[in-house]
């Protein structure tokens, strides 16, 4: 009896709800056989599992000590003010999405090798190994995705992960299915992962000679780059997995993972970012502009597929002024939405790389507080005197300092911290009404900088701060070329060199590298957790006089978070449907 399913998925797998998720042609009823003869038919499952792939830039700061929001029904600001519950839907929530895109993708794998991709049967074998290695892969960040958000200790005690589903489930499954270990779900990305690799070429290159490993299917060089070559270039490809496998293995190899059943080690974290360092070239394939990964000298000059050097994989979103419309200055036109924290800023060292809490070596002048600064500090922040805009407009944030700029001036439109975001934004977009201007932006899904970052503080841990164990270069190798590039430490950097002496201080500055080189790119709210470091350090703001010399530093939002939340909830209407979830301790 033929299995008729619904465009929809009909079955998919503990979701709120479907229609939400797979909205395509509800009254359109086709059987699962009709993909095998309809290749666009079985391809739109695998693109619509990249549908559902995360944003990069969450804003998931809004809840750490990085930033604050200006909108007061925004949901990470009532996580982070102690309303979180299991009840609680924000973008961290990876359940349904990641959960409905593995149902696309297991049905996909199902049927994948009796899909009539093509006529040609050189043509139809690439097509099939190409779109099979990409749902494998899609699977294992899918996996990946779901295990950061929501694993944690049952109440049992146990290190548990998600639902193991590997097979496309029906109405007539079992879906009443008991968490995996943590360790298993890991398996299940690695070998999702090394499927992947294993399948696709690392990057989709148009070649000249068809690579050995695919020449058992074709030796027609053209037919190779209508398959697999360049124009495919944003699809998920080999080096994208082996990023996934070191996200992957430094989530577990951390402290809030450590555990008896899990495995992984700082050294399979290290070796898995090694992958990658390695393919870009080591130390020296560190992208000279990558601080600035975003400025319109770089998407300016994105030419069709091809990435920049700082990126492994990206998003393009054509021309508009979304970013800037949200978070520039009132006086810019913007809502002003993110608001770092005085807690950032002070992050930023001075520029010959000692922490500004270290007065007599690193010369801080807490009257002049944004002079001498590392260089990000000005690129990634507007400060009271900075200017912005396409007319390089000064911002002035005080209380009192007689412009909508100023800290509560206008509800939900301007700063409550005295700060506003630079990072992600072009100076050169005009949001004036009558005046809008548009311009060129893209969205990175993966960073080389990431990789680099993700060595220093695994190999920091493995080896120490000058072990490589074979791959040629070390944390602190990694760590003094990001500080050199920056603009960091002057030529001999001392303060790194200090820290080089002890793995405890190396993996002070990693983290606070890490804290600057990704903010706002959504990774601090889990780096804490990962790393058990304090969720409740209130986050302050600075309010500058009218004077401009003098200034007053004031909590603008405590943090209320319980220790049990250092591990994300099973979503509560997954608990109510099935009693064979466990829900992580503490969370009702």
């Amino acid at each position: 009896m033929k299995k008729k399913i619904l465009l929809i998925v009909a079955a998919a797998f503990m979701l709120n709800s479907c229609d939400d998720l797979f909205e395509p042609a509800k009254e359109n009823f086709k059987d699962v056989e009709q993909m095998h003869d309809d290749a666009a038919y079985a391809q739109g499952f695998l693109l619509r599992a990249y549908g559902n792939i995360p944003g990069y830039y969450n804003n998931s700061e809004y809840a750490t000590d990085d930033a604050v929001i200006n909108q007061k029904n925004d949901a990470f600001l009532t996580m982070a003010t102690g309303g979180w519950t299991s009840r609680l839907w924000t973008s961290i929530d990876e359940w349904s999405r990641s959960f409905g895109a593995i149902q696309y993708l297991n049905l996909f794998l199902e049927n994948v090798d009796q899909v009539k991709w093509a006529e040609d049967p050189e043509k139809a074998q690439l097509l099939a190994r190409r779109t099979k290695g990409e749902a494998y892969g899609l699977r294992g960040m899918f996996y990946y995705y779901l295990l950061r958000a929501h694993a944690g200790y049952g109440e049992n005690g146990e290190l548990l992960g998600v639902p193991r589903i590997t097979e496309y489930l029906t109405v007539s499954s079992e879906l009443n299915l008991p968490r995996a270990s943590f360790q298993a779900c890991v398996e299940q990305i690695y070998s999702d992962l090394a499927k992947a690799e294993e399948l696709l070429p690392l990057e989709y290159l148009d070649v000249s000679q068809v690579p050995a490993d695919f020449q058992s299917i074709t030796q027609d060089v053209g037919k190779y780059n209508n398959i697999v070559g360049a124009k495919f270039s944003q699809l998920f490809n080999g080096l994208i997995a082996r990023a996934y496998r070191a996200r992957t293995a430094l989530l577990a190899a951390s402290p809030a993972f450590q555990d008896g059943a899990n495995a992984v080690t700082w050294a399979d974290a290290a070796n898995a970012a090694a992958a990658v360092i390695n393919y870009n070239g080591g130390i020296d394939g560190i992208a000279e502009d990558g601080v600035e990964y975003y400025s319109a000298a770089i998407a300016d000059n994105i030419k069709g597929g091809v990435n920049p050097k700082e990126i492994v994989w990206r998003q393009n979103v054509g021309s508009e002024n979304t970013q800037e419309s949200s978070n520039f200055p009132p006086s810019l036109n913007g809502n002003g939405n993110m608001n770092p924290s005085q807690n950032l800023v002070d992050a930023f060292p001075m520029a010959n790389g000692y922490p500004i809490t270290d007065i007599s070596n690193s010369q801080y002048n807490e009257k002049i507080p944004y002079t001498g600064r590392d260089p990000r500090l000005a690129k990634y922040i507007i400060y009271n005197g900075s200017t912005a805009g396409v007319s390089n407009t000064l911002i002035y944030t005080g209380r009192n300092s007689g412009t909508d700029d100023g800290i509560d001036v206008k509800e939900q439109r301007s700063t409550r911290t005295g700060y506003y975001m630079r990072k992600r934004l072009r100076m050169d977009v005009n949001c004036a009404i009558g005046s809008t201007t548009t311009q060129p932006h893209y969205n990175p899904r993966i960073r080389y900088t990431e990789m680099y970052l993700t060595y220093a503080e695994a190999a920091n841990e493995a080896w120490g701060p000058k072990g490589d164990n074979g791959n040629g270069y070390s944390a602190y190798d990694v760590i003094k070329a990001i500080r050199k590039r920056a603009g960091v430490g002057g030529g001999s950097d001392p303060y790194l060199e200090k820290c080089a002496n002890s793995k405890d201080e190396m993996r002070k500055l990693i983290r606070n590298e890490r804290r600057l080189e990704l903010c706002f790119e959504g990774f601090r709210f889990w780096d804490l957790r990962r790393w058990k470091e304090n969720l409740n350090e209130p986050v302050y703001g600075i309010d500058w006089g009218k004077d401009g010399n003098s200034f007053d530093k004031f909590v603008v939002e405590k943090r209320d978070y319980d220790d049990y939340m250092y591990y994300c909830p099973i979503p509560n209407s997954e608990i109510l449907k099935f009693d064979n979830l466990v829900q992580n301790k503490g969370w009702k």
